[in-house]
């Protein structure tokens, strides 16, 4: 029997992007090793093999050779064509609209870094906005699947869009320990999609479990409108600055 590949994820805790490879990687049942690396500090090891300086990255070691696989959308492909327990649809035109819908939400990841990046009230404002307005049109998409007859996106069957979109909606997960922004006001079909992947298993243990307070002191750390907002929230914090005045 040929020996099963020795699969090694390189992370970073907070990453969305490495989310979604240990995601399809647990929903397959494929074991691999994780590791963490600091982004700000990089390991010559890493800068070595990664030729965006950037996580994820697919280690896969095979009968002395190492084939390094990097960008989660490829590394996502690549586990479909090589492992069992396919999350992709097996029709190709229903394959190609869910490799669109995950396209589409890495740009509501870039949607959300604008949201807690911009520095002014205005831009978190407009950013707030815009960003509802992309979860609008997913309200659509799911409104207009007739046959959708389950809590995925592709009804019954959890996909690589699940996979994509469980570590979309733990980002909301945080800002709504912050306030209440309203982003997913008026859509019930996506609050539903977001709650029933917060139950599922292998988007719960894609992160460890210190992750929602190192996501709040990143943001926190972000020196942008929404870290204003956090630390008026942070009874701790004002009264640190209070005694440093």
């Amino acid at each position: 029997m040929k020996p099963a590949d020795t699969l090694i994820l390189v992370s970073h805790p907070l990453c969305p992007y490495v989310q979604r490879a240990a995601i399809s990687l647990a929903e397959k049942g494929v074991p691999f090793e994780r590791i963490d690396i600091d982004l700000a500090d990089k390991p010559d090891w890493f800068k070595a093999i990664s030729p965006l300086g950037k996580v994820p990255l697919l280690r896969v070691q095979r009968t002395g050779d190492e084939t390094i696989i990097f960008e989660s959308a490829v590394i996502l492909e690549f586990l479909e064509e090589t492992q069992a327990n396919p999350l992709h649809p097996a029709d190709p035109y229903a394959r190609a609209r869910h490799r669109a819908w995950i396209e589409y939400g890495s740009a509501i990841l870039n949607a959300i870094g604008r949201f807690y990046s911009t520095p002014s009230e205005a831009g978190f404002l407009a950013e707030s906005s815009a960003l509802s307005a992309m979860f609008d049109r997913l309200e659509a998409e799911l409104a207009n699947d007739t046959l959708r007859s389950g809590p995925w996106f592709a009804g019954s069957r959890f996909s690589l869009v699940d996979a994509v979109y469980g570590p979309v909606f733990r980002y909301l997960d945080a800002f709504d320990r912050i306030g209440d922004f309203g982003i997913l006001e008026g859509m019930p079909l996506v609050q539903a999609w977001r709650e029933a992947l917060s139950d599922r298993r292998s988007i719960r243990q894609a992160v460890a479990p210190d992750y929602p307070q190192r996501l709040h002191a990143f943001l926190r750390a972000k020196g942008s409108f929404l870290s204003s907002l956090i630390r008026q929230r942070d009874p701790a914090s004002a009264l640190r600055q209070a005694q440093l005045a």
